[in-house]
């Protein structure tokens, strides 16, 4: 249960993770399950990475891909750096990681999450066409540098009001924002979720519902560009109803009227990290390329080749001295059947002793 605040503040709520859970089954479950998903995206995000270098190096690169890139490499950021956090929270019931730890824990993952959301909005803008690793345009290092720029500045007030406050023989981690900043705070609570979550994600679903729609109902066929507008959809919808829990609950903690149930605030933190370990699976399931340079990393750890038709010589005719062309394929031999019938007729013929196959050496010898 959350202690009584002082009388000077306007709020307070814990930072890092709920804390003070007095139950064993949040002890162990959580931070088991969040344990799982923190090592199974990690995974995911490393190869969709190594992935999209080794298409770059290849020169197969494009502006997609790059800020893809990006936001893999944001994912890993949240689920190594973000998710330790809670799972150690929970586990220890207080917190333990110091000050620094407390007064960053929410900051640092408001913004990698914000992050995210405007990359998938830029995505709109970028281009399917290939580009090296070399000639990249700068439109896309520019608005990586103004997103992160943006996302570290626009969560503060979680920084800012963050502490460590001592509670019996332990500490917890809280927010306290003073009476003097309530104004603010309850202005910036209204404007933030739907300034950097609500537009940033409704105006990603309809552009790319709408794009879509453009691609299968007027173009002549389904194309390459279509079916990435389909994952990048995917990947806006599924980010948009995964953090809606946690944001539903930032929301309603500070400005309605009591809290959000402990139960609610647990399920949307997982599922917030659940978001970063799902995007890996929707690249490597639905997009091409993506499918195709986790094969080729398959065939590369297992030191396999791709699979190559061989060529075997046919057997030798008979007598004749002729050689029949077969083709070996999955393991069955097949023959031309115009070359089997021409040959068909001319095995084993004997010239007939009466008949003369040179019959003017005998004329010139008569003559002779």
């Amino acid at each position: 249960m959350i202690p009584d605040p002082p009388a000077n503040v306007s709020f307070f709520d814990f930072v890092g993770g709920v804390q003070l859970l007095r139950r064993e089954d949040a002890r162990t479950a959580v931070p088991v399950l969040l344990i799982g998903v923190c090592v199974s995206g990690a995974v995911g995000n490393l190869l969709v990475l190594l992935i999209f270098i080794r298409d770059f190096k290849k020169r197969r690169g494009s502006e997609v891909k790059a800020l893809l890139s990006a936001l893999a490499s944001t994912d890993l950021l949240i689920l190594l750096l973000c998710a330790p956090v809670r799972a150690v929270t929970y586990y220890k019931q207080a917190w333990t990681l110091g000050g620094f730890a407390c007064s960053t824990a929410d900051w640092f993952q408001h913004s990698c999450v914000v992050a995210k959301t405007l990359m998938l909005a830029a995505s709109t803008r970028a281009k399917h066409t290939l580009v090296s690793s070399t000639d990249s345009p700068a439109w896309i290092h520019g608005s990586l540098a103004f997103i992160w720029v943006v996302s570290v500045i626009v969560p503060l007030p979680q920084l800012l009001y963050a502490s460590v406050l001592p509670h019996g023989s332990d500490s917890i981690c809280v927010s306290q924002v003073p009476v003097c900043a309530s104004d603010f705070m309850s202005l910036f609570n209204k404007v933030y979720p739907v300034a950097t979550y609500v537009v940033p994600v409704l105006f990603t679903v309809v552009y790319y519902t709408k794009s879509l729609h453009t691609a299968v109902n007027h173009a002549p066929s389904p194309s390459h560009q279509s079916k990435v507008t389909l994952v990048l959809l995917c990947l806006s919808g599924s980010l948009g109803l995964t953090l809606l829990p946690d944001w539903g609950c930032f929301t309603w903690a500070r400005l309605g009227h009591s809290k959000p149930p402990v139960g609610l605030t647990i399920f949307g933190q997982v599922l917030l990290y659940a978001c970063s370990a799902l995007s890996p699976v929707i690249l490597m399931t639905m997009y091409d390329d993506v499918r195709q340079g986790l094969v080729a990393i398959w065939f590369l750890a297992t030191c396999r080749g791709p699979k190559q038709v061989t060529r075997n010589p046919g057997p030798k005719a008979e007598e004749n001295g002729a050689e029949l062309n077969t083709v070996r394929s999955q393991g069955n031999d097949q023959t031309f059947p115009d070359v089997e019938h021409f040959w068909t007729g001319r095995r084993n013929t004997q010239v007939e002793d009466e008949q003369d196959p040179v019959p003017w050496e005998k004329e010139e010898k008569n003559v002779a």
